[in-house]
């Protein structure tokens, strides 16, 4: 029974490590994986088994992105450790508002949502299927203005970032890549990011408490609205779930206490550390695909695994 559930525990960590980050909803695909392959533990350990998992993926981004977020690396110029110090201010900016409300109403998401089967399909198909018309939309309107942009851009030394082509950064000392998206966005850089841009994202990233949104999906939104590339966007996404992520982990594993089993805290050591293998190679996976794809195939994505989980839930189990 222990290898089983120590099967069980990889299937978890590799759907948690790949659906935390790639913006189509973790919490939908859970409810799937666990509709065909529960888990044989307490109801308590398992919500928060579905959480503290979360601990694992944290872990990957601070290894990828070690360098990047660390402001004392002797490697850096004073201006890179200036925006490094800026990219975690705008991180504790960008998550007051997430904070704020998963406090409010998290028990509450939990005790009338979660628990009643029905209504959390409902809700989880529902938010799949707007996130991700809302994912085609934006790209559609992005498509467009690329277009004229590549129309209009001059020829010249650095054609490349205006006419949307330049993927690699034409500055050695840039925070980040250009995209294909930079040709449109206002926003290439952390440091030209503003405080009141992440904190209306950390807004946005607060509506991942409905469940089936997708935190990083809410962050991306919430990011190309007000102007970043896609790069940033994602980027942002992965630093903003280091306090909010973290934090939840650690409230939720506290609150329920340790009284678990020893198969239970086999599947908790399994599934973090697969979880933390996974989400390395969705992250790169992720990085590498925003430089020269959109988030259309995400969108489709995400309205197709809504109407499956709509109709297992509601007509099939």
């Amino acid at each position: 029974m222990d290898i089983i559930e120590a099967l069980k525990a990889v299937l978890f960590g590799i759907v948690e490590g790949i659906t935390e980050w790639l913006p189509i909803s973790s919490t939908g695909h859970m409810m799937l994986l666990e509709a065909f392959v529960p888990l044989d533990v307490s109801p308590e350990f398992y919500s928060t088994f579905l959480v503290v998992i979360q601990l694992g993926a944290i872990m990957a981004v601070l290894v990828l992105f070690f360098h990047k977020l660390n402001p004392f690396s002797r490697r850096k110029t004073e201006r890179q450790k200036r925006v490094t110090w800026g990219i975690w201010a705008k991180v504790v900016v960008g998550s007051i508002p997430a904070a704020i409300v998963g406090l409010l109403l998290d028990e509450w998401v939990e005790t009338n949502i979660m628990t009643n089967e029905d209504v959390s399909a409902i809700v989880v198909a529902a938010a799949l299927v707007v996130y991700g018309v809302i994912f085609i939309l934006i790209e559609i309107r992005n498509r467009r203005r690329l277009a004229q942009a590549e129309n209009e851009a001059p020829r010249g030394k650095h054609a490349r970032v205006a006419n949307a082509q330049a993927y690699e950064s034409v500055d050695p000392d840039a925070d980040t890549e250009y995209d294909a998206s930079s040709a449109i966005s206002t926003v290439n850089t952390f440091e030209q990011m503003s405080y009141g841009k992440a904190f209306i994202i950390g807004i946005f990233q607060s509506l991942a408490v409905i469940p089936g949104t997708s935190r990083s999906g809410s962050i991306i939104i919430g990011s190309m609205l007000v102007g970043t590339s896609r790069t940033v966007a994602t980027e942002f996404a992965f630093f903003l779930a280091i306090p909010i992520m973290f934090g939840w982990s650690l409230l939720k594993f506290f609150k329920h206490g340790f009284a678990y089993t020893a198969t239970e805290w086999m599947v908790f050591v399994i599934g973090l550390v697969v979880a933390f293998v996974v989400s390395i190679v969705a992250i790169k996976f992720l990085v590498g695909f925003v430089k020269k794809h959109d988030f259309t195939a995400f969108g489709v994505y995400r309205i197709i695994i809504g109407a499956v989980v709509l109709v297992y839930f509601l007509f099939i189990v």
